[in-house]
């Protein structure tokens, strides 16, 4: 396919997705299905003008003064890939399988559009009914906090100390030219190409045998910052599919005991092949049974518990960039009250003199420390950890400069720390 043909395709997803209110992802999948001459290629550049054209979609409307799917995408063009007026016409030509030719008007807006005076949530891009929420979070610098949300993610790998160390992965992975996580003392970064593809991790010895897993800096910061020891009991309550479960049983060295549960079987279900391919043994997976209870005998048994809480999650924009504009306010009405329900569960199994540590990928408030301040109000005997604290336990005094100004915890975001945006709190039982 040509250029301008895949841009037309982009331009077609796009329409399914608004009109049909599809989830990207299945979007895409559907086009491929039913335009099987696209080869994996094709296929993957229109899911990357897609996604950039979902992850600049405000201001794209902004800018070309339309909503429509091909108002967006001519946005995107010129926003993400940065191409001029001229450039942009020489796709939109009108020849076969390419886009209709530029009207004047949009040569005009193209040329002279600005976002300047535009609101905080357009130049952030993110939906305005969570302005809010967001001016609530970041104050002034909202708009620039969604911008990045509103970026490209690198690829991150959390080196599996169970097979090896950092020095180890980056020589297996030096012809990806991956380098080392500023932050987190366990990851390599592999910056994606101007095409938006990683790298085929499937086809990699160092990733196959458990070498590298893929995870975010953020998440394996939070998985650091948890406080975990070898030979200690270790529950995760919202295991899914198990990516904090292995950074545990690698900080624990493989002694000790992690349960890892989830509501959802579904979710858990890949934890299985992670599990063997880490090499990661001090596991026990407890999926649920209908009614009966796979957690019985461990209240007030476990040195940790794990909640890495069911969210909206907005800290995960920029690998989802779809998601912000598919989020409704129910969804954060239904996500707060699970988040308290989850609390109050996990609180059960946390012995005296253990932590609880609550864990989202959101950048609210009201997710985060609102939910705690909730918890700490309706709940005797227990106490926060100061940041600093949590920052010295896990050899990180440098995250301590991110302790959360709104309470109890430390937060991460791209713009501030260059991570997708996480927030964790530590709660010690008296």
């Amino acid at each position: 396919m040509t250029p301008a043909a895949r841009i037309s395709a982009a331009i077609e997803v796009l329409e399914t997705i608004e009109t049909r209110h599809r989830p990207a992802a299945d979007a895409l999948k559907e086009w491929g299905q039913s335009h099987r001459f696209a080869g994996s290629k094709d296929r993957s550049a229109i899911g990357t003008l897609v996604f950039d054209a979902l992850r600049r979609k405000a201001s794209s409307a902004w800018l070309m003064g339309s909503s429509e799917p091909r108002a967006v995408m001519l946005g995107a063009l010129r926003q993400v890939q940065g191409l001029d007026v001229e450039a942009i016409a020489g796709l939109f030509t009108g020849d076969q399988y390419a886009p209709a030719a530029l009207a004047q008007a949009e040569r005009e807006l193209l040329e002279t559009g600005s976002l300047e005076g535009a609101p905080a949530h357009v130049r952030g891009d993110f939906p305005e009914w969570l302005a809010e929420g967001f001016e609530a979070a970041f104050g002034e610098h909202a708009a620039e906090e969604g911008m990045a949300l509103a970026e490209r993610a690198p690829v991150d790998l959390r080196v599996n100390t169970l097979k090896g160390d950092r020095a180890k992965a980056l020589k297996q992975l030096a012809h990806l030219s991956p380098v080392e996580t500023p932050l987190s003392r366990l990851g390599l970064r592999i910056n994606i190409g101007p095409d938006g593809r990683g790298p085929a991790l499937a086809a990699e010895p160092a990733y196959v045998k458990g070498l590298v897993e893929v995870q975010d800096e953020g998440s394996q910061l939070v998985a650091l910052l948890a406080g975990v020891e070898p030979g200690q009991q270790a529950l995760d309550l919202c295991a899914g599919g198990g990516g904090k479960t292995l950074a545990l049983a690698a900080l624990m060295e493989n002694r000790g005991q992690i349960f890892a549960t989830d509501s959802d079987g579904r979710r858990l279900m890949p934890i299985f092949p992670r599990l063997e391919r880490a090499g990661a043994r001090n596991v026990q997976v407890r999926a649920p049974r209908g009614p009966k209870d796979v957690l019985e005998g461990l209240e007030e048994r476990c040195d940790i518990v794990l909640v890495d809480a069911p969210c909206t999650g907005t800290g995960a924009w920029r690998r989802n960039p779809d998601a912000k504009w598919r989020m409704r306010p129910g969804a954060l009405e239904q996500r707060i009250k699970d988040q308290d329900e989850v609390l109050v569960r996990a609180a059960r199994y946390v012995k005296p003199g253990g932590a609880l540590v609550y864990i989202t990928c959101s950048v609210l408030r009201v997710e985060n420390e609102e939910r705690v301040a909730a918890f700490l109000e309706q709940n005797d005997g227990w106490l926060p950890r100061d940041a600093a604290h949590m920052a010295r336990m896990a050899a990180l005094p440098e995250l301590a400069a991110h302790a959360s100004p709104f309470g109890p915890g430390i937060r991460l975001s791209p713009r501030a720390t260059g991570t997708d945006g996480f927030y964790i709190a530590v709660l010690v039982r008296g």
